[in-house]
């Protein structure tokens, strides 16, 4: 074995030469430097902090205001929903339904405001939201005015999270060293922002885009560079997850073990500050598992075996990375996130499951021929047809049903009482919410689709005209 390994080692010193390489040619990144320079503006005082909060004191006092018309109260809690503020409120809201007079009418309630937008992001949502509402005759003028100026604080703050992104980004260089790489990381951080926007939040946002920057890497590595005997060294370096691993790598992987070593090492920096040291321990694990889900799919694609659907899935609903992000999710947020938070979600439970049926169900559905051409692991779409002998629209069909099934388990996971707090079951629910918005008619991701472009444009770069 030995001898075997040594082998490996000598020819993927130079892992081209004699080697045939499969290619995607990506797209290369649109964003270019763009956001860079955030990251170079100095600490500053945001202008509009004490409108902001004068108007959101109003507001508040309009949410607490006696109950005189229900229907305007239900009106003014939607519109704050749907502008994007209701993080602001979340206990108010809370309470003004619970003083809503026969349980089952403040059910129906809760039901009504929240089904509607159940598979929106509430950023994305609230910035679509905004010409809507103001050209409603009844809108209050107030909440609108503070829900503008709120998106656009939270925006500067955004821009300069993502410049300090961009900037560990390119120090990588990514578009140089590892070229045959998806360049996303401005839509990489767009994924995250959508799985957490809220300013409290953000060492969070930045140990999640960071992780799935890396994850986005890796999983080009295994699905398009890499000869099967890298990849077995790289598998086997994760699996040992020790800096003196990398001599036994190609020169890329090099790199990119480093950087995985060096992101992880920055998250147990941050845990040592609050005493929660535990939490790497579950990350570090999260990620040993979606590697050797990537791996698995590699011996498939080497023996050009077709695994029965069951097969499929159950290593499918790991490779498609969301049981990592949402265990990797959690770290960053706080005394929230417990031991038994974090042993409940490493476990797969019924909410994690149903996000990656979406994840990986949608993309096979709009990916899987991309995919062939190039020379890819078989999709779950050739696994169905194969095992019960339908067509591909017939599988797409199903796919689709089980889609819907699981949005619905995902709805009822979420009802009260919940397993963990439900700031937590929120980051799995986003998760699957970014998969409905990107993957829907096309994977914006990886082709950078007309939705990923307006998101980022809406999100990051045009502020709301006040």
């Amino acid at each position: 074995m030995s001898h075997q390994i040594s082998m490996a080692t000598a020819q993927t010193q130079n892992p081209d030469a004699n080697v045939h390489r499969r290619s995607a040619n990506y797209r290369p990144s649109l964003w270019g430097d763009q956001f860079l320079s955030y990251s170079n503006k100095s600490e500053e005082t945001i202008d509009d902090s004490e409108q902001v909060q004068g108007l959101k004191e109003e507001v508040q006092r309009m949410l607490m205001a006696p109950i005189d018309n229900l229907l305007e109260k239900l009106e003014l809690i939607d519109a704050i929903q749907r502008l994007g503020v209701s993080y602001h409120f979340e206990g108010e809201i809370d309470e003004v339904l619970q003083q809503i007079h026969s349980p089952p009418l403040a059910t129906q309630v809760s039901h009504a405001l929240n089904r509607p937008i159940q598979k929106c992001l509430p950023r994305v949502e609230a910035r679509q939201y905004f010409s809507i509402y103001q050209e409603n005759a009844s809108h209050n003028e107030i909440l609108l005015n503070f829900a503008k100026l709120d998106f656009n604080m939270l925006q500067k703050q955004h821009q300069k999270e993502l410049g300090h992104i961009s900037r560990w980004w390119k120090g990588i260089d990514v578009a140089t060293n590892l070229s045959f790489a998806r360049d996303r990381v401005v839509e990489l951080y767009f994924w995250i922002l959508g799985v957490y926007f809220e300013p409290q939040y953000s060492l969070a946002l930045k140990i999640l885009t960071k992780t799935i920057c890396m994850a986005s890497i890796i999983d080009d590595i295994y699905d398009v560079y890499g000869t099967h005997e890298e990849l077995e060294l790289f598998t086997d370096a994760i699996k040992r997850w020790d800096i003196s691993c990398i001599d036994q790598l190609p020169k890329y992987m090099k790199l990119c073990y480093k950087v995985l070593l060096d992101v992880f090492e920055e998250i147990e920096e941050e845990m040592c500050k609050d005493g929660r040291l535990y939490c790497v321990y579950y990350a570090k694990v999260a990620m040993k598992k979606l590697v050797q889900a990537y791996f698995e799919e590699a011996v498939w694609l080497k023996e050009k075996y077709i695994p029965t659907m069951e097969e499929y899935m159950s290593n499918a609903l790991i490779s498609c990375g969301y049981l990592t992000l949402s265990t990797i999710s959690f770290i960053g947020m706080g005394d929230i996130v417990t031991k038994a938070a974090l042993e409940w979600v490493i476990k797969e439970p019924k909410i994690v499951r149903a996000a990656s049926i979406i994840n990986r169900l949608m993309d096979d559905i709009v990916s899987n021929e991309f995919e062939q051409e190039r020379g890819h692991v078989v999709s779950g779409i050739e696994c169905y047809m194969r095992q019960y002998g339908v067509s591909k629209q017939e599988v797409h069909d199903e796919f689709r049903k089980q889609i819907v099934n699981a949005w619905k388990d995902i709805n009822k996971e979420c009802f009260r009482p919940t397993e963990v707090p439900e700031p937590l079951l929120t980051r799995v629910v986003n998760l699957a919410r970014v998969m409905d918005l990107l993957y829907k008619d096309e994977d914006a991701y990886t082709h950078l689709g007309g939705v990923m472009v307006e998101g980022i444009t809406s999100m990051l770069v045009d502020p709301v005209p006040v």
